[in-house]
């Protein structure tokens, strides 16, 4: 099973980035409201029973997220909004999770909700970059989720919830 470790915005949050306008662009796909989460880490093909246990030993405090206050990229692929707030959970939950699933990535952890993607890198994200787009909510758990991919794009499917704080 394809899994992550990831946190979902409010719906106050989804509600603003609903309201981002997203023009129909060649070569360009924009995300869904059920895809709109922070990763805290991806553990790629493995034994969800395996997981479980590690996914289970996370532990961290509820978390304030503040989204934006603009878009911004990665490359010329990934047209997405930063987060601030989740560092503590990302490092916690790569610390409980580190035996399992593919090897946590190097990189510093950048919180972001992925807006659209380019399929081949050639669509211009510029225009769509430095728009305003921000919001805050207060991450309260963490889930487990299955992504299941397709033509359509990936469907997530949330295989356990984990309160913070507990």
């Amino acid at each position: 099973m394809r899994l992550f470790v990831a946190v979902w915005p409010s719906t106050e949050v989804l509600d603003a980035i609903a309201e981002f306008e997203r023009p129909e662009v060649k070569g360009l796909r924009w995300t869904t409201p059920d895809q709109w989460h922070v990763t805290m880490r991806f553990l790629g093909e493995c034994d969800v029973d395996e997981v479980v246990p590690a996914f289970r030993a996370i532990s961290a405090p509820a978390a304030g997220v503040t989204v934006g206050p603009t878009t911004g990229r990665f490359g010329r692929r990934i047209l997405h909004v930063p987060t601030e707030g989740l560092l503590s959970l990302a490092t916690a939950t790569v610390a409980a999770t580190a035996g399992v699933g593919e090897p946590p990535d190097p990189r510093p952890f950048a919180g972001h909700l992925t807006l659209a993607r380019s399929r081949r890198g050639d669509t211009d994200l510029r225009p769509f970059t430095g728009l305003p787009l921000a919001g805050q909510w207060t991450a309260n758990e963490v889930t487990l989720v299955a992504s299941h991919l397709g033509p359509g794009g990936a469907r997530y499917e949330i295989v356990e919830s984990l309160p913070l704080g507990h």
